[in-house]
């Protein structure tokens, strides 16, 4: 296996190319000023000066990168080698194989007319992956070839990645958007492999405490869809009273699991569903017709941890050792 090509690819800045990316099986690449690549001449050069020729406000520097990203996808990219995209809207790793020669087709979105298609074979979650191996993905340009964690890459395709406590190296220097996206990632793949299952129930409940909410939770085994009772008063009798429910798992949690925490929820009560993963849109759409209802998925749970991380006590301060970076304030607002 040490002979297969993996790239890497990304679907925009904000990933608006994932529709295309999924739902078409499909890669594609930008640059929807230049038509048909494979009417260029296939050198660098030629690249260069088309893309020049396109886009004459760049800067002389970036020219050739962009320019090589369009060459590398028309000319070494080649059918079967693999391609690992990271999808932002669910936090997924997408790893398919390449299965067709590039094509210019701007149907469905003229903002990515140059494409291949792809036959994605697996979804793994970024909480599976190494911290090294999230920065190797996490490129700044968005197609590049992954070559230093190319077997963690091709052994989670196989579904025999490991990951052992304490191997990932958290110290590389990273600038304010990768600080924050790592920060996130450690976080997130922290709670799923160290407090899997109930113990996260009792952080979850750890986290109310340390927002000024008194707790109750419910015993390990059978909890009737209510893994926690929050409340402002000492003894749980003033409204409002809070029915929370959590889950521990990568995955998507869909409308099934929401509605029926909301059928616990007395008229004058409120639900908090928190869960490592993701919710399916039918879950976010009901949640929203229900005012008593909130939703806070992995990435509103990293944000609440970060606001009360300094009122944790020892213990899970120790399971999540975080430490406060201060920026620029001209990164900050970037």
């Amino acid at each position: 296996m040490n002979d297969v090509t993996l790239w890497g690819m990304h679907a925009g800045p904000g990933g608006e190319a994932h529709s295309l990316f999924m739902q078409h099986k499909t890669v594609a690449m930008g640059s929807s000023k230049i038509a048909d690549l494979a009417s260029i001449p296939a050198n660098r050069d030629a690249f260069k000066s088309a893309f020049e020729q396109a886009y004459p406000d760049y800067k002389p520097g970036a020219i050739p990168v962009h320019a090589g990203q369009l060459f590398r996808f028309v000319h070494e990219m080649k059918v079967g080698d693999l391609v690992a995209y990271p999808s932002k809207n669910d936090r997924m790793i997408n790893i398919g194989r390449i299965m067709s020669e590039y094509v210019y087709d701007h149907s469905g979105s003229t903002a990515y007319p140059h494409r291949r298609k792809v036959e994605w074979l697996k979804s793994v979650p970024r909480t599976n992956l190494t911290q090294g191996a999230l920065y190797e993905i996490g490129s700044a340009i968005s197609l590049f070839q992954i070559r230093n964690y190319t077997e963690e890459y091709l052994a989670a395709l196989e579904g025999q990645i490991e990951i052992s406590p304490g191997t990932d190296d958290i110290t590389v220097a990273l600038v304010a958007d990768e600080i924050e996206k790592t920060t996130e990632d450690f976080i997130l793949k922290t709670l799923s492999r160290e407090l899997k299952g109930h113990p996260f129930a009792d952080f979850v409940a750890h986290l109310l405490n340390t927002m000024g909410y008194n707790t109750r939770v419910s015993p390990e085994g059978p909890d009737g869809g209510v893994d926690i009772i929050a409340h402002r008063d000492e003894l749980g009798f003033e409204p409002p009273i809070i029915k929370v429910q959590v889950k521990s798992v990568d995955s998507s949690t869909g409308n099934a699991d929401v509605a029926s925490l909301y059928g616990n929820i007395a008229a004058n009560e409120h639900g908090l569903f928190v869960a490592l993963g993701t919710f399916t849109r039918h879950a976010e759409s009901f949640a929203r017709g229900k005012g008593n209802l909130r939703l806070i998925d992995g990435r509103d749970l990293v944000r609440l941890v970060l606001n009360n991380y300094e009122r944790f006590d020892s213990k899970y301060k120790s399971v999540l050792p975080l430490k406060r970076v201060y920026i620029p304030e001209t990164f900050a607002n970037e």
